[in-house]
């Protein structure tokens, strides 16, 4: 069900409505997550099986944990981390390793590795899990104050694993976080010029931006990239560099919107990232929630750089390898993040062992912005294109097709609808530098030409890219 469907927007007028109806105040948590259920089964019911296990087996751990009188804590956790990477593992690699070390079509009664289904949002509900059990485990009472009885504990953690408008692309939500939300609501506390403005621009830069990229920039994959101009080429890479941040931060900010209408607070998810003017900073702003649960469920266990710059450098490393290998069970996603990982290890050594800095001007930290930005923006052919081979002819093309006419219609689109998304970041860059508060008239004036804009020009409807992961 996607969040540019009318199915959703009846889904959520019903669920809304229904949520804050006084008659029902006392099933509110009840019919949240029954209609978080719903949402998920929407696209296959078969994988609620799945979904429900996890919720069952992981509140069945924590309960085990707050129990007084359960002594093996430390290997109870053990467990809930292993359940849950051991069903991430076999649901969406399994068939990656058996196509690796088998062939592309298995041998012999192994053939139906390939036939087992990757359910949607795996990657996202199994994080919850882990960070479930091992919240718990760590600061069990500064969650819950007193012992939460079975039933209402299966409840709680039904909607934390299961919140609908987060269930398949995020944002992250740590557990110590979530919990302590879980309380009554109330439609008076809803904070809705806050909610619309986070719709809104979700909305434009997922309908209006990335869906129009999307029916531009199609012609990155082989065999249409063999037919166009080098300076087209440069193009469309900066093109999907623009599609690819409204897409999964239009999706973020409609997901956070969208709780808010139920009062909760997810984690911002995106703080204008092409700003960066260094590869450590771009992952303090991009894919936020996934950044800090790599870096507190991972990075930080595994020693983070307490152990010195040899085992830092490792540490930073796996991480990015293994983050990268989160996003899909193809080894290009695994390549893209050790690109990224071998450019955060690059620019930490620099940072510790040149003698010398550049001046912090205006010019230079332009410069280092735009190197980081070209950077990730070539990393992102992994993203769509189908291997890291061809990613390679690409760029190939781009060397060799310079005597191609250029496509300028194809070229002016994809500008027209790029614009925005760095106009976006231009705004970003601004607002952090200035002291000057933001003019309410204009802002309201901003937001109805955006709302203009979804109703007006909105693009062919394509799927969210992070539904894929």
């Amino acid at each position: 069900m996607n969040f540019n469907s009318l199915e959703f927007f009846i889904f959520l007028l019903i669920t809304f409505f229904l949520y804050y109806l006084p008659f029902l105040k006392r099933f509110q948590l009840a019919t949240v997550v029954g209609a978080s259920f719903y949402f998920y089964a929407a696209a296959d019911p078969w994988l609620l099986i799945l979904l429900l296990f996890s919720i069952f087996w992981n509140a069945s751990i924590v309960y085990l944990i707050q129990s007084p009188d359960f002594r093996s804590k430390r290997s109870i956790l053990a467990l809930g981390v292993v359940l849950n990477l051991t069903v991430l593992f076999f649901f969406k690699y399994s068939g990656l390793f058996a196509k690796t070390f088998l062939g592309s079509s298995g041998q012999g009664d192994l053939h139906w590795i390939f036939l087992i289904p990757l359910p949607i949002g795996i990657s996202f509900y199994t994080f919850h899990g882990i960070s479930m059990v091992v919240d718990f485990y760590r600061i069990g009472p500064e969650i819950f104050k007193e012992k939460v009885p079975y039933p209402n504990l299966i409840l709680r953690s039904s909607l934390y694993i299961n919140f609908f408008p987060q269930l398949v692309a995020g944002p992250i939500v740590k557990a110590k976080e979530f919990f302590p939300q879980i309380q009554p609501k109330y439609f008076k506390d809803i904070p809705w010029i806050q909610s619309a403005k986070i719709l809104i621009l979700g909305y434009f830069l997922k309908t209006v931006i990335a869906d129009n990229l999307n029916d531009l920039t199609f012609v990155i994959d082989f065999p249409y990239n063999t037919h166009h101009s080098t300076f087209t080429l440069i193009l469309l890479i900066f093109g999907y560099s623009a599609q690819i941040f409204a897409d999964f931060a239009g999706y973020s900010l409609i997901a956070i919107g969208t709780a808010f209408l139920f009062g909760y607070k997810l984690p911002t998810n995106f703080n204008f990232p092409y700003i960066s003017s260094s590869f450590s900073e771009f992952w303090r702003r991009w894919h936020i929630s996934l950044s800090t649960w790599l870096r507190d469920y991972l990075y930080i266990p595994l020693g983070g750089n307490r152990k010195g710059n040899f085992r830092t450098y490792i540490n930073l490393f796996l991480v990015m390898a293994l983050g990268g290998l989160w996003h899909g069970a193809e080894w290009r996603y695994m390549v893209w993040g050790i690109g990224h990982g071998l450019l955060l290890l690059i620019e930490r050594f620099f940072e510790q062992n040149i003698p010398f800095s550049l001046p912090g001007n205006r010019i230079v930290s332009f410069l280092r912005g735009g190197l980081v930005f070209l950077s990730v923006s070539l990393l992102w052919l992994l993203f769509r294109l189908p291997n890291f081979e061809v990613a390679l002819q690409y760029l190939g093309l781009v060397k060799t097709n310079l005597n191609l006419a250029t496509d300028w219609e194809l070229c002016t689109f994809i500008i027209f609808f790029s614009i925005p998304v760095f106009l976006y970041h231009f705004y970003g860059w601004y607002k952090e530098r200035s002291q000057n508060e933001t003019n309410e008239k204009l802002s309201v004036i901003g937001y109805a030409f955006l709302l203009f804009l979804i109703v007006l020009n909105k693009g062919p409807s394509a799927a969210f890219i992070y539904f894929q992961f």
